[in-house]
């Protein structure tokens, strides 16, 4: 049976991470970056694709994971009729070269451990020479290199094109391994002490995690999230990727299949948000930072998306020697979104930059100027369609949820002007913006016979993006508008209380075949207008729902299919986990956030 993608378990860095499934193989991990080529795919494809599994022989799933509490660190048990073993995950935080360390503990009895590693590169497209060298395992292919190696050294043969091991432990004997990944043409770098490294891991993690502010109802799910958050950052340039994998689908059998590996402005404003509100200033500062240096340059030019330190040209291509995870083609690189119109990012720039203000962030020059030249891009441009939030293929459209952001983006820019006389700017001008597309948005948006308003200009179709209306403040919770969509996107797009984007099955609007799972984030944010119009039992009803549907280790996908009860989409996503944050601190950190 394949793995569901709840299956899977994260560890990683802070520049890459790892996918650990229930049975203990490592089938997912691109190195050195969270974009770079995966070394393991065969989350995407099977076995001969690259994976490091290490089980007891001849078990299959384990008996039981956790993380340790409040870390990244991964502990995973089988339960034989031999004994038991523990099987511990991590990525230490890297000096010069990214590591994968994994230490097998024996627990109970005397249990024989296998471990199987099939290193291929690319995308699990190239198979490495291997050899020996100074009592490592050591593959080379092209411009990637790894090396192997067991402390204290247990026998490794090579077999059927992988690396083999297999030993006993018994109850308190330790074995562990270490890959590390350099260049090929550098020397092999410093060796890690697998040991260590693990104690100062979990310390490291648990001493972040105590930081969170937050001490309402469901602390632990609120933690977990933020610090999948943390794992999903791009720690030397503060970027946060949307997730940590491509091309798991949104519809399992379909071509809903998209790289995830990259920067999204649209997450800033609500990341920025949680991160302030927990206490993680520092975090939100390098997030902030990162935004600051993508969004500079010609404001026509102002993209979507990013790479991890800013790259433009994402190119996407197809990867065909994958089967796609569960048959779900094509397997995706790179974004061709990168290249649409979204004007809602100009809304969601000026409203994290804004947020950063009012919250103290140290200034950073000429962001004033910057945000100024946006906003007379906007009065200029605002009135073109575009390819909206969910970066539809299926052709541009005047989206509401688009001229809502712009007139957020106007918003800002006239309340700056108020709140900081210092700053300079055509007060005048910007409210007459604000006003003009504010009037445009309720008369061209909204169907008064159906009392809501709706995806695009003339349309009947909803889109659940126009929940965030009272969040960024275009209408107040209880102006009947307001009310009338919360309650028409819940009986038209809901799906067993959960809601989905949009109508994909009765409109061309994205261009694709096919439907989707209900998708989470915008879930929580149903939940959040519940609340806002004074429907905080239900709200809350909502919200201890959605963080049920996380897996075992308390980790969400973009999307959840609601009748075969499954995680669909990338994985983990940072956009949920924002979403659960965001809607906890909501719903009860009034009462009980520090």
């Amino acid at each position: 049976m394949h793995p569901r993608i709840e299956d899977y378990a994260l560890i990683g860095d802070e520049q890459t991470a790892a996918l650990v499934g229930l049975d203990g193989s490592v089938d997912w991990l691109c190195l050195p970056r969270f974009d770079s080529a995966a070394c393991f795919a065969r989350l995407l494809g099977d076995k001969e694709n690259g994976h490091w599994r290490i089980a007891p022989k001849g078990a299959d799933r384990c008996t039981r994971r956790s993380y340790r509490p409040d870390t990244l660190v991964l502990d995973t048990e089988w339960e034989t009729d031999e004994g038991s073993v523990r099987v511990t995950d991590l990525m230490p935080q890297r000096h010069r070269a990214p590591d994968l360390v994994r230490v097998v503990e024996g627990v109970r009895g005397r249990v024989t451990v296998r471990s199987t590693l099939r290193l291929r590169f690319d995308y699990g497209s190239v198979v490495p020479w291997m050899r020996r060298s100074d009592g490592h395992r050591v593959a080379v292919a092209g411009p990637d290199s790894a090396w192997l190696r067991s402390e204290p050294a247990v026998r490794t043969w090579g077999e059927d094109f992988g690396t083999h091991s297999e030993f006993t432990v018994e109850e308190g004997e330790k074995v562990a391994f270490v890959l590390t990944w350099h260049p090929s043409h550098e020397p092999r770098p410093p060796l890690v002490d697998p040991y260590e490294a693990l104690e100062t891991s979990v310390a490291d993690w648990q001493a972040w995690a105590a930081r969170c502010r937050y001490d309402g109802p469901h602390r632990d799910a609120v933690v977990r999230s933020l610090i999948t958050l943390k794992a999903l950052t791009y720690k030397p340039t503060g970027g946060i990727v949307a997730a940590a994998t491509t091309s798991l689908p949104e519809e399992l059998g379909g071509v809903r299949n998209w790289d995830y590996r990259y920067c999204w402005l649209r997450d800033s404003t609500l990341t920025l948000g949680a991160l302030l509100s927990c206490g993680y200033q520092e975090e939100a500062e390098a997030w902030r930072d990162w935004l600051v240096r993508a969004a500079a340059g010609d404001p026509a030019d102002l993209q979507i998306m990013y790479g991890l330190a800013g790259e433009r040209r994402l190119p996407e291509f197809e990867v065909p020697w994958l089967s796609g995870f569960a048959g779900s083609r094509p397997v995706r690189i790179g974004n061709e979104a990168v290249k649409q119109l979204q004007l809602d990012v100009y809304g969601e720039v000026m409203d994290s930059l804004s947020l950063a203000r009012r919250a103290g962030l140290p200034a950073k020059p000429h962001v004033w100027s910057m945000q100024s030249i946006l906003l007379e891009f906007l009065r200029s441009s605002w009135r073109q369609p575009d390819e909206g939030l969910w970066e539809v293929r299926g052709g541009r459209r005047s989206f509401v949820h688009s001229k809502v952001m712009v007139w957020v983006a106007a918003d800002r820019a006239v309340r700056a002007l108020e709140y900081f006389p210092q700053l300079s700017g055509d007060l005048d001008g910007w409210r007459a913006l604000r006003d003009e597309v504010h009037r445009e948005v309720c008369e061209k948006g909204y169907d008064p016979e159906r009392n809501t308003f709706t995806q695009y200009y003339g349309s009947r179709e909803l889109d659940a993006a126009l929940l965030l209306i009272p969040r960024v403040g275009f209408l107040p919770p209880d102006d009947p508008r307001v009310v009338g969509t919360i309650d028409a996107i819940r009986d038209e797009l809901g799906h067993g209380g959960l809601v989905h984007r949009y109508s994909a099955e009765e409109t061309p609007v994205d261009g694709l075949p096919g439907a989707e799972g209900t998708f989470l984030a915008c879930s929580f944010w149903l939940a959040d207008a519940l609340h806002m119009t004074g429907r905080t039992k239900e709200a809350r009803q909502l919200f201890e729902r959605l963080v049920g549907l996380a897996n075992d280790v308390g980790l969400l996908s973009e999307e959840y299919d609601p009748v075969a009860g499954v995680q669909l989409g990338n994985f983990p996503q940072a956009f949920s986990h924002i979403g659960l944050v965001n809607t906890a601190l909501a719903l009860y950190g009034d009462e009980r956030a520090g």
